[in-house]
C-alpha cells in the first residue's frame, strides 16, 4: 500500500472549539486579553491538549471570519485595549466610553462605530509620544519582514475607506488593480491612513503571538481555519487577479464558486468566491498557496482546510447567475498540490475539512494525502448503520466533533429532531437524553477518532440561544459570547470529571507537544 504524504495525528487528544470573538469581555467583542488567559488555563486544566478557532482575519459585510478581506491578515476588532491602556497608548476615560458596548453578544454595527476611533488614536499616541513605546518590537521589523503582503493590504483597506466602503471592483479603472493603483498620487494622499492600517497588525499579530506562546507553554496547541476560497472583495483577489479565473481585463470572474443543487437545496448554493487559476498557481509552484500555509503556521500550530473536496473537484457557476442551479464540475490540482506542499512545508500539519457528498475520487485523494478527515455526530442519527459519521464506522484518522460551528448546540439540535432521531440516539448511546450535550461530548471522547474537538456550549450545556451561526441566514451570526461566571462554573467538578474522561480514554494528550 502506497504511504501517504502526511501521517502527523499519531496520538488520541481533546479539543474545544471556540472562536475568540465569542470570550467575554467589557468592550463589545471578545479580544485577545486575560479572558482568552483564562480560557487557556482552563483547557489546561481540563485535559485539553488543542483549542481551535475560525479564521482570524479581518471581516466586512455580514460579519463572517469565512468572507475575509485578507487571507494574510488579522482581524484588529480581536486587539485587547486594556492591552494598549496597560502600555499607556490608551486613556482610561476611553476605555469607560466603550463600556456601554453590549456584553452578551457582539453588536457589530456599534463596535464599528466604536473601536476604530479608539484604535486610530492609538496610533497618532503610537506615532507622535515623545517616550518611544513599542510594546511588541519594532514597528519598522515588522512591516519590514511582512511587506509582500502588508502594502497591498494596507493600502486596500485605504482605497476601501477612501471610497465609502465600495468593494473594489467598482472602484474608479485606475484603482482596479495594485500595481496601477500603486502608482497614483491618491497613494502618498492615503499615507497616514496605509501607515495606521499596518500598525493596527502589528498591534494584532504582537498580541496573537503572546496568546499563543501562552497557550503552547501550557500544553495547548491552536488549530487555526482557512477556507479554501478567498472573497472576491479581497486584496488577495486585487494584487493577484492572475492566479483567478477572471475575465481579459482583469476586472471581474467568468466564474464563482459554489455547490450544485442536491437533497437540501434544490437551488444549490451559490458562494461567489472566485476560482483559481489552477493552472496558473501550478506555473511558479503554487507560490502563493505556500505562502499562505506558512503565514497560517506563523500563526497556529495544526491548520483546518474548509471545504478540501474543492482540490479534487470543484463546481463552477457563471459569474452573474442567481443560484447555483447552472454549472459543472472542474478539476482541481488534486494530489500535485500536496505534493510540493509537503515538499515546500515538510512538517505541517493539516486537517482536511471533508464533509458533504463525496465521490470515490475525494475519498481516495484524502485517503493518498494520509490528512486527517472529519465526523460530526449530528449528522449519524436517524437512518441506518451504515451512516459514515456513526462512531463505529470512524475511522482512527479522523477530527470528530459533536457539531461545528455551523450547527445548532447538541441540546438545540436535539431538541429539534424528529422523534426517529431522538429514538436513534437514545438507543445507540443507551441514554436518556436528559442530558445530550454530555451524551454527545462522551460518544466523541469514546470513539476511536483520534481528534474528538468539541464546542464550548456543550460542555456549558447551552441550548440553540448559543448556537454561533445559521448557514444561509445573512443576520445575526457570529454574535455569541459567553460570561466570565459560565467559565468559572467549569472550575471544580466539571473540571475534574473532563480529566477523568481524558484518563480513560486516552486523550491526555501525551505526544501533542507543540510544532518546534
Amino acid at each position: 500500500m502506497k504511504k501517504p504524504l502526511f501521517n502527523w495525528l499519531d496520538h488520541r487528544a481533546a479539543g474545544v472549539l471556540l472562536h475568540p470573538t465569542s470570550l467575554p469581555g467589557d468592550y463589545g467583542i471578545g479580544t485577545l486579553n486575560d479572558h482568552c488567559q483564562q480560557f487557556i488555563d482552563f483547557l489546561a486544566a481540563a485535559g485539553f491538549s488543542y483549542w481551535q478557532i475560525c479564521p482570524l482575519g479581518p471581516t466586512g459585510f455580514g460579519d463572517s471570519p469565512y468572507q475575509s478581506f485578507s487571507s494574510f491578515a488579522g482581524n484588529p476588532y480581536l486587539i485587547s485595549l486594556r492591552a494598549l491602556h496597560a502600555q499607556d497608548l490608551l486613556d482610561a476615560d476611553v476605555l469607560d466610553d466603550l463600556s456601554s458596548l453590549p456584553e452578551s453578544f457582539v453588536d457589530y454595527g456599534a463596535l464599528y462605530n466604536a473601536k476604530w476611533p479608539v484604535l486610530d488614536a492609538v496610533y497618532e499616541r503610537f506615532v507622535n509620544t515623545d517616550e518611544k513605546i513599542r510594546p511588541y518590537g519594532s514597528f519598522d521589523a515588522f512591516k519590514k519582514k511582512h511587506h509582500a503582503w502588508l502594502e497591498p493590504f494596507a493600502y486596500f483597506q485605504s482605497l476601501k475607506n477612501h471610497f465609502q466602503g465600495a468593494p473594489w471592483y467598482l472602484w474608479p479603472d485606475r484603482y482596479l488593480d495594485f500595481e496601477n493603483a500603486a502608482k497614483e498620487p491618491l497613494r502618498k494622499t492615503l499615507a497616514r491612513e496605509i501607515d495606521a492600517q499596518k500598525f493596527y497588525q502589528y498591534l494584532f499579530f504582537g498580541q496573537w503571538d503572546e496568546i499563543r506562546k501562552y497557550a503552547n507553554e501550557r500544553g495547548v496547541q491552536i488549530i487555526g481555519d482557512i477556507p479554501i476560497f478567498v472573497a472576491l472583495d479581497s486584496a488577495d483577489v486585487w494584487q493577484n487577479p492572475e492566479l483567478f479565473q477572471f475575465n481579459a481585463s482583469k476586472t471581474e470572474p467568468i466564474a464563482v464558486a459554489g455547490c450544485p443543487p442536491d437533497y437540501f437545496s434544490e437551488d444549490g448554493q451559490l458562494w461567489g468566491n472566485p476560482l483559481y487559476d489552477w493552472a496558473a498557481m501550478k506555473k511558479d509552484g503554487y507560490s502563493w498557496w505556500i505562502d499562505r500555509l506558512n503565514a497560517s503556521f506563523d500563526m497556529y500550530d495544526v491548520v483546518r482546510i474548509d471545504h478540501f473536496r474543492g482540490f479534487e473537484s470543484y463546481w463552477k457557476i457563471p459569474y452573474g447567475s442567481e443560484t447555483a442551479r447552472i454549472g459543472e464540475w472542474a478539476k482541481g490540482p488534486g494530489l500535485d498540490f500536496f505534493k510540493i506542499v509537503k515538499e515546500k512545508i515538510p512538517n505541517c500539519k493539516l486537517i482536511a475539512e471533508d464533509l458533504g457528498e463525496l465521490t470515490d475520487k475525494v475519498r481516495k485523494l484524502r485517503q493518498d494525502t494520509g490528512l486527517p478527515g472529519m465526523a460530526i455526530l449530528q449528522f449519524a442519527f436517524g437512518g441506518e448503520g451504515d451512516n459514515h459519521y456513526l462512531p463505529h464506522n470512524v475511522h482512527s484518522n479522523t477530527s470528530l466533533y459533536p457539531g461545528t460551528h455551523d450547527n445548532d448546540t447538541s441540546i438545540g439540535w436535539y431538541q429539534s429532531a424528529d422523534e426517529q432521531t431522538q429514538d436513534h440516539i437514545r438507543r445507540y448511546l443507551d441514554v436518556s437524553g436528559e442530558a445530550i450535550g454530555w451524551d454527545m461530548i462522551r460518544a466523541a471522547y469514546k470513539s476511536v477518532a483520534n481528534l474528538a474537538i468539541v464546542p464550548l456550549q456543550d460542555i456549558l450545556s447551552l441550548g440553540s440561544d448559543a448556537r454561533f451561526n445559521t448557514p444561509g441566514r445573512a443576520e445575526n451570526n457570529w454574535q455569541w459570547r459567553y460570561r466570565p461566571e459560565q467559565l468559572e462554573s467549569l472550575k471544580g467538578n466539571t473540571t475534574e470529571y473532563l480529566n477523568m474522561l481524558a484518563s480513560l480514554t486516552y486523550r491526555e494528550g501525551k505526544n501533542a507537544s507543540p510544532s518546534s
